[in-house]
């Protein structure tokens, strides 16, 4: 081996060494819920170091050859995920409702049926879900602690100290994921707190990871770019810290892809459909997996989404809804107020409608010109476009692009998370309004100058398998 190759594997060593010490740094010495305020100020210079080491690490791999470049993405993978589990969750309380619905269930109980502060289910709170109030200065009793919320009981109207967020409606989250938090519950004991989600978490990361490699190669693709998952600070705090369930939406949805890329339509189908009745947003991915066949694939997503709501609709009926059309409302899809970018052009439900526009319209090119051998560039653009069109709130929706830039190499599309990011960590619309527009320009640049250009000019499945092969070439060198 080359001094220079070795120079270059020493380099990107230090550097994900670097990023996992610092992932660690950030979870355990600054959590976000130690105080009232928050640690913002020292998570935003965090987060951006984070996200410059994972930029460089990501450049020096490319001289590293193919083999030790395998064994840095998943030995990085797993450093950088594993110091992720170092702290409890860092910027959500998601995982807490996990947990709650997982304890639920193992009781026999549907998670639909009663808000968590339903006194129904009193004898299942957990002390570390539901802390005692404490008596205030006041005489009053009222709440204390990292992530402890006060919400009213209902009937009674008593003070409930509560982790769950939302604790005063019903569970959002579709079967798939339910029957995740109560196999993840069912082997340990309610008091155990957040460890086993995260837990999960590092093992779909990595396992994602794996997958992505497996089909890089398979498809003659450079497998260094597996990096782009396995050490994106993305994954390293929503899938792994934070430990959100996209995570187990994104892996599904990987795993149709691939079935669909290599003619197995009906099993990716079934993949599909568990992906959506994961979180729902993965149904966004549908088009690019509808040629030449679309029935076999939507009857296969469609079966299987019904089917796993089966036994929660049998338990609860229309319950199975859960908070979900609440949600929408309270996030502002109805008004328009969740899209950015609309909203600051065409103000009110206006930009609703235009953002329902603009999303079939890329459903809709995305289906036409989409390449059934190779289903990735087009899931890419269409998960990347609608999450540009809806901008949320939530990071951790963007775990779905991620392995997609992965899988083509456009690397530009890291914008999205990374804008994404901000937006969570710096609560100001004008400076996402900047932020996102900044991540739209640089992304049309980038891809007007890869050879052939932007895809849409030439998107036909012949430009498209050639523009895809030129583009590995290019990552290759």
């Amino acid at each position: 081996m080359a001094i220079n190759q070795r120079v270059q594997i020493g380099l990107t060593a230090t550097l994900l060494l670097a990023s996992a010490t610092l992932t660690g740094i950030s979870i355990t010495a600054f959590p976000f819920y130690s105080s009232k305020t928050g640690n913002i100020e020292a998570l935003v210079p965090i987060t951006a170091a984070l996200w410059v080491l994972f930029g460089l690490s990501l450049f020096t791999l490319r001289r590293v050859p193919v083999r030790a470049a395998i064994v840095l993405v998943v030995a990085g993978s797993i450093a950088i995920s594993g110091a992720a589990l170092l702290g409890p969750p860092n910027t959500s309380t998601d995982s807490a409702r996990y947990a709650w619905d997982g304890i639920v269930q193992r009781a026999g109980i549907s998670p639909y049926r009663y808000v968590p502060s339903d006194p129904a289910l009193t004898e299942l709170r957990t002390d570390w879900l539901f802390p005692a109030p404490v008596i205030g200065v006041d005489g009053q009793p009222e709440c204390e602690g990292a992530r402890i919320m006060s919400v009213e009981e209902p009937a009674t109207g008593d003070l409930v100290c509560t982790a769950i967020n939302r604790a005063t409606v019903p569970t959002i989250y579709p079967p798939t994921s339910e029957i995740a938090f109560f196999g993840i519950r069912l082997f340990v004991s309610d008091d155990e707190q957040y460890w086993p989600m995260q837990l999960a978490g590092f093992l779909l990361s990595i396992a994602t990871t794996l997958v992505l490699l497996r089909t890089l190669v398979k498809r003659g693709r450079d497998p260094r770019w597996a990096a782009a998952w396995g050490w994106c600070p993305l994954v390293a705090t929503e899938a792994v810290t934070n430990s959100h369930i996209d995570a187990l939406a994104a892996f599904l949805l990987v795993i149709a892809v691939v079935l669909a890329g290599s003619g197995r339509r009906w099993l990716a189908g079934i993949a599909l459909g568990a992906s959506i009745a994961t979180k729902l947003i993965p149904a966004i991915a549908t088009p690019a997996l509808l040629r030449p066949r679309p029935w076999t694939v939507l009857i296969a997503a469609v079966g299987t989404f019904a089917l796993l709501y089966v036994p929660y609709v049998i338990a609860s009926g229309f319950g199975v809804l859960g908070y979900l059309p609440g949600y929408l409302t309270e996030e502002g899809y109805e008004t328009g107020s969740r899209f950015i970018l609309l909203s600051f052009l065409i103000p009110g439900v206006g930009a609703t409608i235009v953002a329902a526009i603009l999303i079939a319209a890329t459903a809709a090119v995305v289906w036409w010109k989409s390449d059934p051998a190779d289903p990735w560039l087009a899931s890419l653009f269409v998960i990347g476009i609608v999450l540009l069109i809806v901008t949320p709130r939530y990071p951790w929706y963007a775990l779905l692009l991620v392995p997609f830039i992965a899988m083509t190499g456009r690397w530009e599309w890291l914008l999205v998370p990374l804008a994404l990011t901000e937006r969570l960590l710096i609560p100001s619309v004008e400076l996402a309004r900047i932020t996102v527009a900044i991540a739209i320009v640089i992304i049309i640049v980038i891809s007007a100058r890869r050879p052939g250009g932007i895809p849409l000019k030439r998107w036909g499945v012949e430009a498209w398998n050639s523009l895809s092969r030129r583009g590995v070439n290019v990552t290759e060198r």
